[in-house]
């Protein structure tokens, strides 16, 4: 199998006497691990980079904003699509003709780095530029699960009304992003080799890369799509911990107790155990935590978004329990923009919810099937 970027010297006519900008971060390389800003140097005439949340060299924290600085090892000028400007301005777009965007994607509808494209995508459609997608696996293969986002929670988190884990790789997703909901760029995607839609990441035998610092496995994908939803809550979800969403737990919770609770559900694909943590920062940092571990046996049955409105239903019975005020004044609370509405917390029955997920996912199938590149 073959990267969109190991495929770059068949689409150089593309490029040829273009100016090109590119979004990127470590994640950004060829099947030799090679950086994709080194690999295009050697072939394109590369003016300036664009780094999303957690920089250029994917060192930054969640939530960190990062300003624009020139990298020496680089030799090019990074300017930061986190922070102040999510959406490149009109300036910084002036001595470019192409933006390309190479990095990994983790396949989830609440992850940033596909309105980073999305937004940059619209800033392309506006300066009339070209945007290139440089086609990558999505690790959680092509499975559709979830509900769909109520755009009145639209956020950075949440910006289309997609389900939360999607079955796209970055690049259909760029042209369902491009066409169906109009952001009309003049878009190329350059496609991968050999890639089959139904596969997962570690199936073509790739390092995997951690795409943010608390996603170091692709174990840890897979938890991070239910589980990523306890960053909505006074729960921790492992940060600061080996083990960042699979590792759940607060000083409050019975660790036995929600253990024997969780193994009651009967959640096809995974095992869990009873887990004491102290987070070395975040939430409940330096105390020990209660909870539980989560180990995925068998991905296909797994249904990882499912499993996170049921655990989160459990461990809200615990006394201290606490859903997390809004960010700012006006702002929805971080859960509601995670899930896509207020019903996980004002209590909606987990069967209506689970119902809804199966009509959303039925109706984006309908959608999204058009944009496939492989089969």
């Amino acid at each position: 199998m073959k990267l969109g970027i190991d495929r770059l010297t068949s689409y150089l006519h593309i490029f040829e006497n273009k100016r090109v900008g590119l979004i990127t971060n470590p994640t950004g390389v060829n099947s030799k691990l090679e950086l994709t800003p080194e690999v295009l140097k050697k072939h394109v005439n590369l003016k300036v980079l664009f780094a999303p949340e957690h920089g250029i060299r994917g060192d930054k924290e969640a939530g960190v904003h990062v300003d624009s600085y020139f990298d020496e090892k680089l030799e090019l000028t990074v300017h930061s699509l986190y922070g102040k400007n999510k959406k490149p301005s009109k300036e910084l777009l002036e001595d470019i003709d192409i933006l390309a965007f190479d990095m990994q994607d983790v396949g989830l509808r609440f992850y940033t780095y596909i309105y980073t494209m999305a937004y940059a995508m619209m800033a392309a459609a506006e300066n009339n530029i070209e945007f290139v997608v440089f086609d990558r696996p999505n690790p959680l293969g092509s499975t559709i699960e979830g509900s769909l986002l109520d755009i009145n929670y639209r956020s950075f988190v949440g910006y289309y009304d997609i389900p939360q884990r999607y079955g796209l790789t970055i690049g259909e997703l760029a042209l369902l992003f491009n066409e169906y909901y109009g952001i009309q760029a003049k878009l190329t995607v350059i496609p991968m080799e050999d890639y089959k839609r139904d596969s997962y990441f570690d199936d073509y035998k790739l390092p995997w890369l951690a795409p943010s610092p608390n996603l170091p496995t692709l174990n840890s994908v897979f938890a991070y799509a239910g589980t990523c939803i306890f960053e909505g809550t006074n729960v921790s979800e492992g940060r600061g911990t080996t083990r960042p969403f699979q590792l759940i737990g607060a000083p409050f919770v019975d660790a036995e107790d929600l253990t024997e609770k969780v193994r009651a559900l009967n959640v096809p694909g995974i095992l869990v155990r009873p887990a004491y943590f102290v987070p070395s920062f975040s939430k409940h940092q330096g105390e020990t935590c209660r909870g539980i571990e989560i180990f995925i046996t068998d991905r296909k049955a797994f249904e990882p978004v499912q499993f996170g409105y049921q655990l989160l239903r459990l461990i809200s019975e615990y006394d201290g329990f606490e859903f997390r005020a809004p960010f700012k004044e006006g702002m929805h609370p971080m859960i509601d923009l995670l899930t896509g509405s207020n019903e996980l917390r004002m209590g909606e029955s987990l069967d209506k919810l689970f119902n809804d997920f199966k009509e959303g996912t039925e109706k984006f199938k309908e959608i999204s099937k058009r944009y496939h590149l492989y089969e």
